[in-house]
C-alpha cells in the first residue's frame, strides 16, 4: 500500500500545471498567468513600473522589500490595440525573452466551409504538420473586409497573391517576411512582370498576428484594401491564389524557391473546396526527357564505353567496333533529349527563373555538346597525344554525370509536393544503384578473371528501369 502522502499527491496531480521553463506561451493572448494556485491581482500593485524614454524605452520593475517578486510578464501594445509592438533587450541574466507575437492559430478547420483554403502538400494541416505550406483567406460579414492567413516552413518569407490568371506579374501580393531585427512582419506588394514586386503602403490592413518558430513563418491579418489586378473588366470577385515562399536578406526578399497556384479561379464569398494547380504538360515533358536521358540512355552509354569496351570486338557496324556504335548513339540520344528538355521551359516561362535547378541545367547542358564536339576532334589511336584527349574525355563525362544527378534532385525537390517526398527518396535508391554497380565492375576489372562485365551492365540496365518508370509515373502525377 502507498504512503498517505503519496497518494495526496496523486490526488492533486491533474490540477497541476508544470513550467519549468517560466516561458508561459499560453499567456500571451491575455496576460493571464497559468501558473496553478495563482489569481488575477485586482486591489493596488505593491510593485512599480517606470520608464526613461531615450533612444530606446528602459523599463524599470521594482518591488519593496517586504514583497519580493518571484515573476513576470510585461508586454507593450499600442492603445486600442490587441498587438504586441516593439521588441525587448534583457538587462538582467535573470529574466527571459517570451517571444509572443501574436502568434497566429493557424489550421485548416472550415475549410470549404467559412473560408477557401490552398496547401502544399494539398489537405495537409499546419496545425499538425510543420512542412505543411497553407494559406486560406475568409470574408467578413457586413463588408469587403477579408481575413487571410499564411504559413509555411521557409528561410526568410512565405506570400500570397491574387491574380487573373497562373502566371506571375500584376498580382496583389501580401508576404510574411522575417524582417531584419528577427521580427516577422506583414508587407503589401504588387508584382510587375517577373521582376522584384513593388512594394506598398500597408494600406487598412488591422488585427495582425505574427510569428516565427523552428523556422515556420505564420501570419495572418485582416484586410480591407480594393485587389487590383489591374486586369479586370468590370466588377470582379474571382481570382487565382499564390503560394511563394523563399530566401530574405535583412528583410529583403530574394527570388522565391517555390511555388503553387489554385488550379482555377476562386471566390473568396463562396468557400468551397480548392485544388492544386499542376505542373504544366511541357513543364512535366521537360522532366521525363531529363530523366529518359540521363537515368536511361545517358548512364547506360556511359556503362558501355567504360566497361563493354573489349567485349564483341570482332563485331562491326559501319566499319566500327559495335561497343563504340551503341556508345555513340545512346549518348547522340542523350544530348538531343538534353537540348530539347532545355528548350521547353523557356518556351514556357519566357524568362528565367531562379534558383539552382537552372543554373545546373546551363552546365550540364553546355558540357553535354561539348562532349561530341570533343570527341569529333580527337587524335587517331596511336597518335602520341591521344592520351590528353582520353583522359579529358572521361574526367568531362565523370563532370556531366555528377551535373544530371544533381540537376535531377533539384528539379524533383521543386516538383515533389508529398509529405514524405518519395520522388527524392526513388532518386536516392537509383543513385546508390548505380555506385553499387560502378564499384562492382572496377572490382571485377581488377581482381576477376570471369568477365562477368556483359551481365553485370545488363543487370545494372534492367534494375534502371523500375526507378525510371517509377519517377516518369510521379512526374506524371505532380
Amino acid at each position: 500500500m502507498a504512503p498517505a502522502p503519496v497518494l495526496l499527491l496523486l490526488c492533486f496531480l491533474p490540477l497541476s500545471e508544470s513550467f519549468s521553463s517560466g516561458l508561459v506561451l499560453d499567456s500571451c493572448e491575455d496576460m493571464t498567468p497559468r501558473h496553478s494556485g495563482l489569481r488575477p491581482q485586482t486591489d493596488t500593485s505593491p510593485f512599480t513600473v517606470s520608464f526613461r524614454v531615450g533612444r530606446d524605452i528602459t523599463v524599470l520593475l521594482q518591488a519593496p522589500a517586504s514583497t519580493p517578486f518571484v515573476g513576470f510578464l510585461l508586454q507593450a501594445r499600442a492603445v486600442g490595440s490587441g498587438s504586441p509592438v516593439g521588441s525587448f533587450g534583457m538587462g538582467s541574466e535573470s529574466a527571459q525573452l517570451l517571444s509572443c507575437r501574436n502568434r497566429p492559430n493557424i489550421s485548416s478547420a472550415d475549410c470549404g466551409l467559412v473560408k477557401v483554403c490552398l496547401s502544399e502538400p494539398p489537405g495537409c494541416d499546419p496545425a499538425l504538420t510543420a512542412s505543411c505550406h497553407f494559406l486560406s483567406a475568409m470574408a467578413l460579414p457586413g463588408g469587403p473586409a477579408v481575413r487571410y492567413e499564411l504559413t509555411g516552413p521557409s528561410e526568410g518569407y512565405v506570400s500570397l497573391g491574387l491574380s487573373n490568371d497562373q502566371i506571375m506579374g500584376n498580382d496583389d501580393i501580401y508576404i510574411c517576411v522575417l524582417g531584419a531585427e528577427g521580427l516577422v512582419e506583414v508587407r503589401r506588394a504588387f508584382s510587375v512582370g517577373r521582376t522584384a514586386p513593388r512594394m506598398l503602403p500597408l494600406g487598412n490592413v488591422s488585427d495582425v498576428k505574427a510569428s516565427e518558430r523552428d523556422g515556420v513563418l505564420s501570419c495572418s491579418f485582416t484586410s480591407m484594401n480594393l485587389i487590383s489586378t489591374q486586369r479586370s473588366s468590370g466588377l470582379n470577385t474571382s481570382y487565382y491564389l499564390m503560394f511563394a515562399h523563399g530566401p530574405s536578406q535583412n528583410g529583403h526578399i530574394q527570388f522565391h524557391r517555390n511555388t503553387f497556384i489554385s488550379s482555377s479561379r476562386v471566390d473568396i464569398s463562396q468557400p468551397a473546396p480548392v485544388q492544386t494547380a499542376g505542373w504544366p504538360h511541357i513543364i512535366r515533358a521537360h522532366g521525363a526527357l531529363m530523366l529518359t536521358a540521363w537515368m536511361g540512355s545517358g548512364s547506360v552509354g556511359m556503362m558501355v564505353a567504360r566497361y563493354l569496351r573489349g567485349a564483341g570486338s570482332e563485331h562491326r557496324l559501319c566499319g566500327k567496333q559495335l561497343w563504340f556504335m551503341i556508345h555513340v548513339m545512346l549518348m547522340s540520344v542523350t544530348v538531343a533529349a538534353t537540348v530539347v528538355a532545355f528548350v521547353l521551359p523557356f518556351s514556357h516561362v519566357k524568362a528565367w527563373s531562379g534558383g539552382a535547378h537552372p543554373v545546373l541545367g546551363c552546365l550540364l547542358l553546355t558540357f553535354s555538346c561539348l562532349q561530341p564536339l570533343l570527341a569529333l576532334l580527337r587524335p587517331g589511336p596511336h597518335h602520341p597525344r591521344r592520351f590528353l584527349f582520353s583522359w579529358s574525355h572521361a574526367l568531362m563525362a565523370g563532370l556531366v554525370k555528377v551535373l544530371s544527378v544533381a540537376s535531377i534532385f533539384t528539379g524533383l525537390q521543386v516538383m515533389d509536393g508529398s509529405v514524405q517526398r518519395w520522388l527524392l527518396k526513388v532518386m536516392g535508391g537509383f543513385v546508390a544503384w548505380e555506385v553499387l554497380f560502378f564499384l562492382l565492375l572496377e572490382l571485377q576489372a581488377l581482381w576477376i578473371r570471369a568477365r562477368l562485365d556483359v551481365v553485370l551492365v545488363s543487370l545494372f540496365c534492367g534494375g534502371n528501369l523500375p526507378f525510371l518508370l517509377a519517377l516518369l509515373v510521379g512526374i506524371g502525377r505532380s
